[in-house]
């Protein structure tokens, strides 16, 4: 065993105290990583999930879609599409698609017409 108490050796560690949370895979620090887009990639399992963020945005809240499916141009697209529906900005980066404002009713309708099998996610 190493590590402290309740530790053992076949768990990576994933946070120290001096550095924060620190890479399962090349054990640096987040900030630090290089294989940092392999492990925070979402996991598309064919649910679409809409759900509400407010986290590191200054207390303003944005409609948050992942596991679309498709490439970064389609997922462009799609996000094009939202914010004309829902009136307001928003961004479509690494997988993830951010609409501003509070409007996951009228996004997962709009997605469940589109074809999508969606869902709310999220409190």
């Amino acid at each position: 065993m190493t590590g402290g108490p309740g530790r053992s050796a076949d768990r990576p560690v994933v946070y120290d105290s001096d550095q924060g949370r620190i890479c399962p895979g090349c054990q640096k620090p987040v900030k630090a990583c290089n294989c940092r887009q392999q492990w925070q990639v979402p996991k598309i399992d064919g649910i679409v999930r809409v759900s509400r963020d407010r986290r590191n945005r200054r207390g303003k809240t944005a409609t948050v879609i992942t596991g679309v499916p498709g490439d970064a141009a389609g997922q462009e697209e799609l996000a094009g599409i939202l914010k004309r529906l829902c009136g307001s900005g928003g961004t479509a980066k690494d997988g993830v698609i951010e609409i501003q404002g509070d409007h996951r009713n009228l996004v997962l309708s709009k997605l469940t017409e589109m074809g999508y099998k969606a869902k709310l996610a999220g409190g």
